[in-house]
């Protein structure tokens, strides 16, 4: 009798595990989604409106410092209190310094990349950066295969080709025919290049520390402790080359109101809620999200700022999107054996 109970309990115990998991899907669907459209969308929103313009390399700054501090707060209280945390550091950081040498090179890489999209998104359309950025896809699989040895099947190869094609498409379509209306000046050849850039920081990035956790049994948030903590290092350096006098003269929070810090929240944050939950999704669902994403973006950017959708531009969005389903669906469905790196965007 008790047997039968315990079978009818462990069968509601599983259910109760299947509708979990599934919710936990579709919340890791919307979560991506939302975090790179909205994030893309308010930050093309501040860098592009009438009024006093905040300096980017302040915004990348605190960017790092709220993730160090998300970071600090959450081994402190798993570590059990400041006698834990410090102990924690000792063992991992101070006792291993050439490992902690080993993170200094993503994280740099990391801000000046995150400088880097301020600059790619000041002077593409919302739309057309989430298009091209879907290349970072392309650079990480070609570095996967370069440092990790992976290898990837001939429909994987054939979904990247076409997706090089689609943002090629979306790049020389004429000018001005899907350029939205904004009242500050733009490059869009300075965009393609900050965007191209960036796509290869994030690929060789977003490798290089999967190999650094996997080779390493430290937490996903003591590696991004680290990243924060450097990265605000690296940031400050940037500002004084970069806006040093500027910030001299006008002050460090200089054109910041509470759109810009949502933005800075967002990135900040982002990268974390991510790693969070994306590990509850599968390659299908995160190629939902990037193509929900893209969408999104178009959808946005035509209601809000006014942007011109092209016959070109729709092909070449299609292409990407179709290349993302392709590439995720052929992606070997294994449980990732550590949390993903968090990246930006």
């Amino acid at each position: 009798m008790s047997g039968q109970t315990e079978r009818k309990t462990n069968g509601y115990i599983d259910t109760q595990s299947q509708e979990t998991a599934a919710y936990l899907k579709y919340f890791s669907l919307v979560t991506l989604m939302l975090q790179n459209a909205v994030f893309i969308l308010m930050m093309r929103y501040v860098r592009t409106r009438p009024g006093d313009m905040f300096m980017s390399t302040t915004a990348v700054i605190m960017s790092e410092v709220l993730k160090f501090l998300a970071c600090f707060i959450i081994i402190f209280y798993k570590e059990g209190g400041m006698k834990g945390f410090l102990s924690h550091l000792n063992e991992n950081i101070i006792k291993q310094p050439m490992d902690f040498l080993k993170i200094s090179v993503p994280s740099i890489i990391y801000t000046l990349q995150n400088n880097l999209l301020f600059v790619a998104v000041s002077n593409l359309d919302a739309a057309v950066f989430q298009v091209t950025y879907q290349l970072k896809i392309l650079t990480t699989a070609l570095f996967s295969v370069i440092m990790l040895g992976k290898p990837l099947s001939r429909l994987q190869w054939v979904s990247l080709f076409i997706l090089f094609c689609g943002v090629a498409l979306v790049q020389v379509q004429p000018t001005g025919s899907s350029q939205s209306k904004v009242p500050v000046k733009q490059n869009p050849l300075l965009g393609l290049i900050a965007v191209l850039v960036q796509c290869c920081l994030s690929g060789f990035a977003g490798v290089y520390f999967e190999k650094i956790l996997k080779g390493t049994k430290q937490s996903i948030w003591l590696r991004n402790f680290e990243l924060g903590m450097i990265g605000a290092i690296i940031g400050f350096i940037t500002m004084e080359l970069n806006d040093g006098q500027k910030v001299a003269e006008k002050g460090f929070f200089f054109g910041y109101d509470y759109v810009v810090w949502t933005v800075i929240c967002l990135q900040s944050f982002g990268g974390l809620v991510v790693a969070i939950v994306v590990k509850y999704a599968d390659n299908i669902l995160k190629g939902f999200a990037t193509s929900g994403a893209i969408i999104i973006s178009c959808i946005a950017a035509i209601y809000f700022f006014d942007f011109h959708l092209s016959l070109q531009f729709f092909v070449g969005a299609s292409l990407v999107i179709i290349s993302v389903f392709m590439y995720s669906k052929f992606v070997p469905q294994k449980p990732p054996a550590f949390p993903p790196a968090t990246q930006n965007v």
